[in-house]
């Protein structure tokens, strides 16, 4: 690999895919089905609840930023007090990106590169949610983005976090719009439709990365798509 910062794009034993979309639009199912088909995943907001969980390296800075309030009776960070926080006011919401982004992207370079290491999958997925915002896609030689109707994102919002339509209405108005993630991205899974729908779109993208990725080892152009 060369020398210098870590970076996706210098990496040549694996194709190393961004995946992102709104919330909940579903790129945790598309994610799931990619690992069904051998593919392992690195999953940035498992890396958060970790960097946020009782010794967490993120935990000290967050309670400076935030009070002790937001701590949880384990001494973790109680993550629902701080997404009620950060989704209320953009200036907190950046003060905790500035904190924890820059940890994950530490600990997501360490572990996939671990992976590539321990499996020698020529394919490697990144999970996260705010590639697109911070313009980290742009490290990476793939981006795959998932979509679905706004109207459906609130639905699914309303009924897995119990909210209510004005609290789920904020909560995807405080991430860009997943239409300017599809604007940017190589691969798009519509993710609106019947699960079965949704798996057949995932088979047919494999078959993509497969070809993607052996171009991307030999060092060849990546093909048009």
């Amino acid at each position: 690999m060369s020398k210098g910062p870590w970076n996706p794009r210098r990496e040549r034993r694996a194709l190393i895919v961004a995946l992102t979309g709104g919330i909940a639009t579903g790129k945790s199912t598309v994610a799931g089905m990619l690992r069904e088909q051998g593919i392992p995943v690195i999953d940035a907001d498992a890396l958060v609840h970790e960097l946020l969980d009782p010794g967490g390296a993120a935990v000290g800075s967050v309670v400076a930023a935030f009070g002790d309030g937001i701590l949880s009776a384990d001494g973790g960070i109680d993550r629902a007090r701080l997404a009620r926080q950060v989704f209320e006011d953009e200036a907190r919401r950046t003060t905790l990106e500035q904190i924890v982004h820059p940890l994950v992207q530490v600990e997501s370079a360490r572990r996939i590169t671990r992976t590539i290491e321990r499996t020698g999958s020529p394919i490697v997925i990144y999970d996260a949610a705010l590639l697109v915002e911070t313009g980290r896609h742009r490290e990476f030689p793939r981006l795959l983005v998932v979509t679905c109707p706004v109207e459906l994102q609130i639905t699914r919002l309303m009924e897995r976090d119990g909210l209510d339509v004005d609290a789920a209405g904020a909560r995807i108005r405080s991430q860009m719009p997943t239409s300017e993630k599809v604007a940017v991205a190589d691969y798009v899974i519509d993710n609106s439709g019947p699960w079965t729908r949704t798996r057949t779109q995932v088979a047919r993208l494999v078959e993509q990365l497969r070809e993607d990725a052996a171009a991307w080892r030999a060092e060849e152009p990546l093909p048009a798509r």
